[in-house]
């Protein structure tokens, strides 16, 4: 046998398209990404070892570090005192609701105190939502 005159095969794969393909996916995907939530606002939550779901209607009061109240991602900031007639607005019309309250961890305690004893006087329940463990 004659190794030497023998023709080599050389083999060549195109990879340019495949590159195109997985650069609009990526694009795809960070743009997908940030459009899922338009309306956060960014708080630290303090962590916790066991978790509790919520399946009944909710409303979530949010409390950022600068103590300004939100109701359901509302971009306008309440005060304490105006949020007992907005609540007690909520409540009135719906009769079975909870209040998942989001509270920046840098917040004071006799901040949540405050929401707690508001929402007791108003007799609404309320759950703290705290991130999950890493």
């Amino acid at each position: 046998m004659n190794f030497r005159n023998r023709k080599k095969v050389q083999v060549h794969v195109e990879t340019s398209a495949l590159s195109d393909i997985m650069f609009f996916l990526m694009l795809f995907f960070l743009i997908a990404s940030t459009l899922a939530n338009p309306n956060v606002i960014k708080l630290l939550l303090p962590q916790a070892k066991a978790g509790q779901t919520v399946s009944k209607q909710q409303f979530s009061l949010t409390v950022s570090k600068d103590l300004n109240y939100y109701i359901n991602q509302d971009k306008n900031p309440l005060t304490f005192n105006q949020l007992e007639p907005k609540l007690n607005a909520l409540v009135s019309s719906n009769s079975d609701i909870t209040f998942v309250l989001k509270i920046d961890k840098t917040v004071q305690v006799q901040n949540l105190v405050d929401v707690l004893a508001l929402g007791s006087k108003l007799k609404i329940k309320m759950i703290l939502a705290t991130q999950a463990p890493k």
